[in-house]
């Protein structure tokens, strides 16, 4: 099992990281701990176990190719992201036969992808 996966925001964009994170996927917002928080950043309970890791990174570029993946109801999360305005990307469903998933981007243009379990 996996503890954490982190990705990365510019200085600032936590705000961000929560509006997708907390606002849109409806994930807990941990607290960090103290020494940690000091550092900025910011990070989130993943339903079904695991955490996301928001660190701040001083000379930020998005991840475009590398990303997370999560198992969640795709339809259902699909149709929230399209309704807030967020783009959705279906893969082609030959390349997993059998698994519908997409991508869409988190609040600091990091690639993310979900796909049914």
């Amino acid at each position: 099992m996996i503890h954490h996966v982190q990705v990365a925001c510019p200085v600032g964009g936590e705000a961000a990281a929560r509006a997708f994170y907390a606002g849109l996927l409806g994930w807990v917002e941990l607290p960090k701990p103290p020494l940690l928080a000091a550092r900025g950043g910011c990070w989130f309970a993943v339903p079904g176990g695991g955490e996301v890791h928001v660190g701040v990174e001083e000379d930020f570029r998005a991840a475009l190719k590398a990303h997370p993946a999560f198992v969640v109801d795709v339809e259902a999360l699909a149709g929230v992201l399209e309704a807030a305005g967020w783009p959705v990307s279906w893969a082609d469903p030959a390349e997993i036969p059998g698994r519908a998933r997409f991508h869409t981007v988190d609040g600091s243009g990091n690639r993310v992808e979900f796909l049914d379990g």
